[in-house]
């Protein structure tokens, strides 16, 4: 029987650098996710995804705009967890309905300026960062400007890492997110 290669730690098994992390991610959020317990092995990892996060969070796009990036980066690496806790955050950003259904199914949104913005942040993902210059500019011809692609590649490897840390495990969800439990379309 093979040993797991990672751990899922809790405050108490986590190295220490890593615990006062943790232990402010608790009293925020009143729970310690599972991509959480399995970054801290790496205090640094954990450090830096979090503030990957937030400088995420600062940038120009606007919060519907920010989990677009994110529930496609997340339905594309089939991050479970990332998309029930995304689609749960996108609902309470106001996100509409047809929207979410399109982003957990992998589909085109119906709203134009967001089904350029998921396309982009699949191109940045298929073509490693070297997006074609006419994918590119189909982003940009859009509405959006340049430095949201230059935030669309700051949310990919931010959330690239969070779907790696999450899809170590297969916990189940905790209670507040099983009603947006997700299987990948097909």
């Amino acid at each position: 029987m093979s040993r797991p290669v990672f751990t899922v730690h809790t405050p108490d098994t986590a190295p220490a650098a890593a615990r006062p992390t943790m232990a402010g991610i608790h009293r925020k959020l009143g729970h310690l996710p599972t991509g959480v317990g399995l970054m801290s092995e790496s205090p640094e990892l954990l450090k830096g995804f979090l503030t990957a996060a937030a400088t995420f969070e600062s940038t120009d796009l606007d919060p519907v705009a920010r989990e677009v990036v994110v529930l496609t980066v997340a339905t594309r690496n089939e991050c479970h967890i990332c998309v029930a806790m995304h689609t749960a955050t996108l609902e309470r950003h106001g996100g509409a309905p047809e929207l979410i259904a399109a982003l957990r199914d992998g589909t085109e949104p119906p709203d134009a300026r967001l089904a350029a913005l998921r396309r982009f942040t699949l191109a940045v993902l298929d073509h490693r960062g070297a997006v074609p210059d006419d994918e590119l500019a189909a982003f940009l011809d859009a509405g959006w400007q340049p430095r949201h692609a230059l935030d669309v590649v700051l949310g990919v490897g931010t959330y690239t890492i969070s779907t790696f840390a999450n899809r170590l495990t297969d916990a189940p969800l905790d209670p507040p997110l099983a009603a947006y439990a997700w299987q990948p379309a097909g």
